[in-house]
């Protein structure tokens, strides 16, 4: 499906994950660190699941407040999204990841909430670039 992209950004990574990534414009600069769990030293640093459960949470969100103004509606200033993201051997072979949100939104009801929720995930672009390639888990807190 063709994309008209509105913004585009670019990062450089070295070193792969027991080394450094930064974007071009240098508004982000982090060292990357191996996890133990990944037979890595997990010294300082953050890894690239990290990263993606930082991204996936915030898009997520974004999409929520997308969705919510459609109907004229406000997502609260204290509405959370929190995204885990594993990642480990695949049967097939190679490594996969999976990623389970989960959302508050205080003050709406769970069938509200649940209802946003299920539209957000259908228009976030993370959401989209993972479906059919990831696990998904959606649970409304």
């Amino acid at each position: 499906m063709p994309v008209d992209v509105k913004y585009r950004t670019q990062a450089t990574a070295n070193g792969g994950r027991d080394g450094r990534s930064r974007t071009a414009d240098g508004a982000l600069d982090v060292t990357l660190a191996t996890p133990k769990e990944l037979g890595g030293a997990g010294g300082p640093g953050n890894n690239p699941e990290q990263l993606f459960a930082a991204g996936y949470a915030a898009c997520f969100l974004g999409a929520m407040k997308f969705v919510a103004a459609q109907d004229r509606r406000k997502v609260p200033d204290d509405a959370t999204v929190t995204a885990q993201v594993g990642i480990g051997p695949r049967s097939e072979g190679g490594f996969g990841i999976t990623a389970d949100l989960t959302v508050s939104i205080p003050g709406w009801d769970r069938a509200e909430a649940e209802a946003l929720v299920a539209r957000a995930h259908q228009v976030c672009p993370y959401s989209n670039a993972t479906r059919g390639n990831v696990d998904v888990g959606l649970t409304v807190a």
